[in-house]
């Protein structure tokens, strides 16, 4: 694409992209050919799923949770298994029984229920994954799902925009807790559901924020279960963080524990009394019989269930993908209420200075070493996801079940390509370089025959690159609708 008279700013080679739906803050990256002895600069698509950063790749990655989620909604036959049962992924990962993160085995007190909850109701399991069938006096069948919304309890009564009504007396602590380990309460609930439902329950479940901030779940559920059970479980389910207790601050900004090396680790400034590591910590807290948990959650009294049939699921669909390229602190703007902003304000500030997982800086502010502790540790300075403002709390957005679908995201891309690369073969494109620069293409003797570096661009780079690519997708696009519309004329023609 030959770059025009006039200058084009940066700027301008975003908004252009944006516009086209291409990426507008590719990662760059110079290819030498050893066959040829050519280089040439490419640029890769930056991959992020929010559009404030990047509109287009958000987009991209929003249509594929659609997919998704369309694919494994109504399945009637049994999805492909897993080659190995402990592999995981970013997309089929039931967040079931986390209680220790640090990975030196199970602890049982960790998943020790309270006995103030009521008893569940237990099926003999089956290991469907698959909805049951139901048949009309008519004589028709259906094969309904669940969508599903659980919420969080209150935490003091707010307003339309979502500031608390009473800022004074809103337990943030409490909200922001939630928030950290909502995850795990929403994987204690499908633990507790699939052992109440008899069937090996798989869900697709999206965590978007509420007016107030709290996180909340949309969940499409493959098959039915019934109402009664299912609110049934939600009351019943909590999850119980067995952790070191965090009530107490020993350390503040002021006088901080002291690295002493590796062997050793973090100890006090002033005594050089090493801190607990964060093992020794829990096998105090195993040892205490009059221990309490670090913080209890439990889902609130608002829950919505609703039964969809195949017909009616595409609206759900988009309804669940909604807020997907937001990320939870942006969801919802202020409306023009300060008091808005300065709620969110204060949320994360009481985020900041809580432990968000055993590695977290923050521990030591506590007096307990965080788990792997190294130098240069300092709390409210954590680099975990969790403490932005614009994730309060929040890091994972989409959690499916591991038998979803049978697929992981890459493969659901791969799928969304070979439907474009088979129509375009159809329609007499044969010319597709499928394996351009591709890191299993070999020279010869075995070696690759593309070599990747990665190449800093400068102003005029940039805006040529990203004009190319625009320029190159306008002109598959063209290609791509004229095969549709060969391959839509071919049936047509095609006598019955």
């Amino acid at each position: 694409m030959a770059r025009p008279d006039f200058t084009i700013t940066a700027d301008d080679a975003r908004a252009l992209a944006a516009s086209a739906r291409v990426c507008g803050r590719p990662m760059l990256r110079r290819v030498h050919d050893r066959a040829t002895g050519t280089e040439e600069v490419v640029p890769i698509p930056c991959g992020s799923t929010r559009e404030a950063v990047c509109p287009a790749c958000a987009r991209k990655a929003r249509i594929i949770r659609m997919h998704q989620c369309q694919e494994g909604w109504h399945l009637t036959d049994e999805p492909e298994r897993p080659t190995h049962a402990n592999s995981t992924d970013d997309d089929g990962e039931d967040l079931e029984d986390e209680d220790d993160e640090s990975g030196s085995g199970k602890r049982s007190r960790s998943t020790r229920r309270r006995q103030n909850l009521p008893d569940l109701p237990k099926l003999k399991m089956s290991d469907r994954t698959v909805g049951q069938v139901f048949t009309a006096p008519s004589g028709r069948q259906f094969r309904p799902s669940m969508f599903a919304t659980c919420t969080l309890p209150s935490y003091g009564p707010v307003h339309v925009s979502g500031a608390p009504k009473h800022p004074g007396s809103y337990d943030y602590r409490r909200a922001a807790l939630d928030a950290l380990h909502f995850s795990k309460l929403c994987g204690r609930l499908w633990s507790n559901l699939r052992r109440c439902a008899g069937f090996n329950v798989q869900y697709f479940s999206v965590i978007e924020a509420q007016r107030r901030g709290a996180p909340h779940l949309h969940a499409t559920i493959r098959g039915a279960i019934p109402r009664a059970t299912f609110r049934q479980v939600v009351a019943a389910t909590d999850y119980a963080l067995w952790w070191p207790s965090f009530d107490q601050v020993l350390y503040d900004t002021d006088r901080l524990p002291e690295w002493t090396g590796p062997d050793h680790g973090y100890a006090d400034s002033d005594t050089g009394e090493l801190l607990p590591t964060w093992r020794q910590a829990l096998d105090r807290l195993d040892q205490d019989p009059d221990a309490k948990p670090a913080h209890v959650m439990r889902f609130g009294a608002q829950l919505d269930l609703q039964g969809v049939i195949p017909e009616h699921a595409d609206q759900a669909v988009r309804y669940l993908a909604k807020y997907l390229t937001k990320a939870i602190g942006e969801t919802h703007d202020c409306d023009g209420d300060p008091a808005f902003g300065r709620h969110l304000d204060r949320l994360h500030a009481e985020l900041r200075w809580l432990p968000c997982s055993p590695r977290c800086a923050n521990w030591l502010r506590y007096g307990v070493q965080p788990d792997y502790a190294k130098p240069g540790l300092i709390p409210g300075q954590c680099r975990m996801r969790a403490h932005d403002r614009d994730n309060l709390g929040v890091t994972r957005r989409v959690l499916p079940s591991r038998l979803w679908s049978g697929k992981t995201v890459d493969q659901h891309k791969a799928d969304r390509a070979q439907v474009v690369r088979q129509t375009l073969l159809a329609a007499g494109m044969d010319d597709l370089d499928l394996d351009r620069m591709a890191a299993t293409v070999t020279l010869p003797d075995g070696t690759p025959r593309f070599a990747w570096t990665d190449v800093r661009p400068d102003h005029d780079t940039y805006v040529r690159l990203v004009l190319d690519s625009i320029g190159e997708r306008q002109r598959w696009r063209a290609q791509y609708e004229a095969a549709k519309t060969a391959a839509a004329v071919s049936t047509v023609a095609q006598p019955p």
